[in-house]
């Protein structure tokens, strides 16, 4: 039996955004030294960027879309556990497929970056995610009502 609710794919997410933060401070430092920058070249993240190989401003890219949309997930997730909707397998199932969708649109961005195939998966994810908003309403409503 699942127990966790909606609580296991935000942890899922969070730790797929660390490992993404781990990856890109590697890259970060790595071309520091292969490109005998100064640290004082990542003063502004902008300029440290435009230095950047290609993979490295993926990597930066992508980790800065795991910090955007996925904070609503996040909220949505909370939101619907405190109503009693966390067990819901509706509920479960969109939770699990945004963050598998999230973890492929890392993988695409990161690698072959195909921004059709990203602007997909994006698209998708988005779906499952007004999924979650929509039943977080409907069971805002439903709690209120046994108030």
């Amino acid at each position: 039996m699942y127990h966790h609710g909606l609580i296991a794919p935000v942890i899922a997410l969070v730790c797929w955004t660390l490992v993404v933060m781990t990856w890109l401070a590697y890259e970060r430092v790595r071309n520091l030294f292969r490109l005998k920058l100064s640290p004082n070249a990542g003063k502004f993240a902008r300029e440290l960027n435009a230095l950047m190989p290609d993979r490295a401003k993926q990597v930066s890219d992508n980790y800065i879309h795991l910090l955007e949309q996925p904070t609503l997930f996040y909220a949505v997730c909370l939101s619907l556990q405190f109503l009693g909707q966390g067990d819901h397998p509706i509920n479960i199932g969109f939770a699990w497929s945004y963050v598998s969708l999230r973890v492929l649109h890392t993988l695409v961005q990161t690698t072959f970056n195909d921004v059709r195939l990203r602007f997909f998966l994006f698209l998708l994810s988005s779906v499952f995610l007004i999924g979650l908003v929509t039943h977080a309403v409907v069971g805002m409503f439903h709690f209120s009502h046994h108030l």
